[in-house]
């Protein structure tokens, strides 16, 4: 509880980076053009798939719950980055913050089970393509789907509702871009051994076991890749499978890092540049390496973009 001489506070600074004079302009142009985007990029994935029937399978599906994740994660903490960027600085309401926390840690749970059941396709896709039809059903992904996001949120709901026990005294400054958990832990004045060990349990859950998952499952893919007599066909699934492993590693690597490591492994700016690898490159990465890169979405945004420039012309 709250002594008599402390306040609970209202409202939170966040700092975000600092010493940005000479450099404000850029940075902002910077973000603003990544945010745009992983907008464009992962928009014009869910478009295609859903005008394109014949994309209508489980691969693409997975596709467009990863797209639209990425559209929420990026839009709940990107407009505030840029507002701290080019006001040095933005304040927010505890509650807001708060809010931002739990969708932000909800949608990367939700991320690491999407991950994971798109690697159990690829295994299905390659390792058993005779019973890929009736193992990958529609019915089947829509369920993963579901779970991921019903697991995700309702997962990171016990954190928030831990934190939310907490009593906030200050100091009212968050040293970091975003609403994150170390440092909205940092303005409690409250015992958070509990939310401390409950949220280590969760992060390294929701990490680590789909990662094992993701890794199992792409060693059993290249197995079977090596066993494809076609040269062309074996460097072709595998330099997919490689950049997918790569996108996939970085995504977990990174959280691992934040938030499964103890914190005195890094320092406060090592810190942040981690959470901007999977907050902001992994989404820029995910539409291009995942479904740009794929031959039916490129003839999907060719149709896409023909359409629409036929309409214009009328």
């Amino acid at each position: 509880m709250l002594d008599e001489n402390d306040t609970g506070i209202m409202e939170v600074w966040i700092t975000g980076l600092e010493n940005l004079e000479e450099t404000r302009v850029y940075l902002f142009t910077f973000v603003l053009i990544i945010y745009i985007t992983i907008l464009t990029g992962n928009f014009l994935v869910i478009s295609v798939v859903a005008t394109q029937t014949h994309l209508h399978s489980p691969m693409y599906l997975l596709l467009c719950s990863l797209s639209l994740s990425e559209i929420i994660f990026t839009t709940n903490f990107i407009p505030v980055l840029l507002q701290v960027i080019w006001r040095d600085g933005a304040a927010m309401y505890l509650t807001g913050c708060l809010a931002q926390f739990y969708v932000c840690g909800s949608l990367g749970a939700t991320e690491c089970f999407i991950f994971a059941s798109m690697s159990y396709d690829r295994y299905v896709a390659i390792c058993n393509p005779l019973h890929y039809v009736s193992v990958m059903s529609l019915q089947f992904c829509g369920e993963l789907v579901l779970c991921s996001w019903m697991c995700g949120f309702a997962s990171m709901l016990i954190t928030l509702i831990l934190v939310c026990q907490l009593d906030f005294c200050g100091p009212k400054v968050i040293d970091h871009f975003f609403c994150d958990f170390a440092p909205v832990i940092e303005l409690s004045c409250s015992d958070t051994d509990i939310v401390n060990v409950e949220f280590f349990m969760f992060s390294s859950s929701v990490t680590l076991f789909p990662f094992v998952f993701v890794i199992g499952s792409y060693v059993s893919i290249i197995l079977t890749i090596l066993k494809i007599t076609s040269s062309s066909g074996r460097s072709k699934t595998f330099s997919t499978c490689s950049s997918h492993l790569t996108v996939v590693s970085t995504y977990y690597g990174t959280l691992v890092s934040v938030y499964v490591l103890p914190s005195q492994y890094f320092s406060k700016k090592a810190n942040k540049i981690l959470c901007l690898i999977y907050t902001m490159v992994t989404p820029l990465l995910n539409p291009v390496i995942y479904s740009i890169r794929n031959r039916e979405i490129k003839k999907g945004i060719q149709k896409l973009l023909g359409k629409a420039s036929n309409r214009q012309a009328l």
